[in-house]
């Protein structure tokens, strides 16, 4: 899934599985995040998230803020859930990451999980990636907690990332 930012407006559009596997990690990145994360709703409104890891088959259906505030329990859990599974390492994941995927789930107004494929890698995973893929940045944000590349059962895959209007 690649979503494209026009203000606060979501699109969803095809793509290839190759390209996006290559592509959706720039979406999902720090900078793109807290635009969309601002225009999320209300501090108030609790905030959950259903979450499948492709390839360790774990899931986690939590809400994670509630009160005005995260709730540092589930974070946790979402954080192993996230982890490197080749090294079995976990990282903070940025707050903010989560809250961007929640707007996307109630965008697309799916009922399945996020397909979660790759999230934190350690540095160690992510330069014997770069050895035997392109397309892997040597600073890659899944290194720092701030990317994740996922699909959901239904919804096409699309075109690669989009930053202040502009195609990467």
């Amino acid at each position: 899934m690649h979503v494209e930012a026009h203000g606060a407006v979501l699109a969803v559009r095809p793509l290839s599985r190759r390209r996006f596997l290559k592509l959706v990690p720039a979406a999902m990145s720090y900078g793109l995040m807290p635009r969309l994360a601002r225009g999320y709703q209300a501090d108030t409104a609790e905030r959950s998230l259903n979450l499948y890891n492709y390839h360790t088959g774990e899931q986690s259906k939590n809400i994670y803020w509630a009160d005005g505030g995260y709730i540092p329990e589930v974070l946790q859990q979402f954080n192993n859930l996230l982890r490197d599974h080749r090294a079995n390492e976990t990282t903070e994941i940025v707050p903010k990451l989560f809250d961007f995927l929640c707007t996307i789930g109630q965008k697309i107004e799916s009922r399945y999980p996020f397909h979660i494929v790759s999230a934190y890698r350690s540095p160690e995973t992510n330069a014997r990636l770069r050895q035997r893929r392109k397309g892997v940045s040597k600073n890659s944000f899944h290194m720092y907690g701030k990317a994740v590349d996922l699909y959901v059962p239904g919804y096409k895959l699309v075109n690669g990332p989009v930053f202040d209007g502009k195609r990467v």
